[in-house]
């Protein structure tokens, strides 16, 4: 049994060092024959030493690199070394060689955890680290385990739920549980609303930076953005650009824009081109700036004639084209547009 240590696990991680190659070295060395003399001219320069690196590898001239770099996995198992207990986690305890002590618990709304033999402890707040050092000297103090080593695997993490925001069915705040997915978790919130972005952001704790996945429209085409999602984390789900194209038009849409940008003859063309009676000559483009929203006259018939160059148009904005011969009135284009614009179908486009 190993005593006077502590250890956290998290998903049943243990780590064990070996110095069987130590041992092996100051061996080797003790065996050169005493009856051997070197000549000191005949013998190599000394090789210049590093701090931290064996001289046999600054011998031969190789680069210096860390002996023992941290992978994504130690990464993540420190950021969840890190979480804090709190209600409503539910969490199971094992002591090393005493199985009969091994036992699923929730920490109560005062924060208590109850547990056999010790009664009643206050977790609340306590990292794993910590809570595990409480519950080894209580189980010492009591005379019940000598040298007790415990563990703690979080099964579900309720006090550090996930937060869902924006585009999605139902935002809000979900609990965390053990091996949670990225897709996991939106298709719990209803999954993504039509006029959802797919560029998301998950804010981690302790991160400098966001961390930005742009997934497919069809989550099934690509999983790599199917991420772990690690207690405490919010995702946000952003609005997607949208370019709407109204009035005489053979199919008003409005056209989500997540990768690309759209032209004014392209967005027409998505929106099935204009009808026989619209008014070429009164199309607008109705956009808004910080000074308010604007009017822009286009000329959409020399566009289609190929006598003007086509526009770049920018997200939210709406291209009015207005029925040949229907009266207009100066100062309700904006009126007309914005109301045709709230009952449009809204369509994904990859340009």
């Amino acid at each position: 049994m190993l005593s006077g240590t502590s250890r956290v696990t998290w998903r049943g991680r243990v780590l064990f060092h070996s110095f069987g190659f130590l041992i092996c070295v100051s061996v080797a060395s003790a065996q050169q024959p005493s009856g051997s003399q070197s000549n000191p001219a005949d013998a190599p320069p000394p090789a210049a030493t590093v701090p931290g690196i064996p001289a046999a590898q600054a011998a031969v001239g190789t680069t210096p690199t860390n002996p023992n770099p941290q992978t994504s996995d130690e990464k993540k198992d420190d950021q969840i070394s890190m979480v804090k207990l709190g209600p409503g986690d539910l969490i199971e305890i094992g002591v090393y060689n005493v199985p009969e002590l091994t036992t699923k618990a929730r920490v109560s709304n005062s924060g208590d955890l109850y547990l056999p033999l010790i009664d009643y402890v206050h977790v609340e707040g306590l990292t794993l680290e910590e809570a595990q050092t409480l519950i080894q000297k209580r189980l010492e103090d009591g005379g019940f385990v000598r040298s007790p080593h415990v563990t703690i695997f979080v099964d579900e993490a309720a006090s550090q739920g996930v937060t869902l925001l924006g585009e999605v069915g139902k935002p809000g705040i979900y609990p965390d549980t053990v091996d949670r997915k990225l897709y996991e978790v939106i298709s719990e919130a209803g999954g993504f609303t039509a006029s959802a972005s797919r560029k998301i952001a998950i804010i981690r704790r302790n991160a400098s930076e966001p961390i930005r996945i742009d997934l497919p429209r069809n989550l099934a085409d690509d999983l790599s953005g199917n991420v772990e999602v690690l207690p405490g984390d919010t995702i946000t789900v952003p609005r997607a650009p949208i370019i709407y194209v109204v009035g005489d038009v053979g199919r008003p849409s409005g056209l989500l824009v997540d990768n690309g940008q759209l032209t004014v003859l392209q967005a027409l063309a998505l929106a099935g081109g204009t009808n026989r009676t619209a008014k070429l000559s009164g199309a607008r483009i109705i956009r808004k700036t910080p000074a308010g929203m604007t009017e822009t006259r286009v000329a959409l018939k020399k566009m289609l004639e190929a006598k003007t160059p086509d526009v770049t148009m920018q997200a939210d904005d709406i291209l009015f084209v207005p029925v040949s011969g229907g009266r207009v009135l100066a100062g309700r284009t904006f009126e007309a547009a914005m109301s045709a614009a709230t009952a449009v179908t809204i369509y994904s486009v990859h340009p």
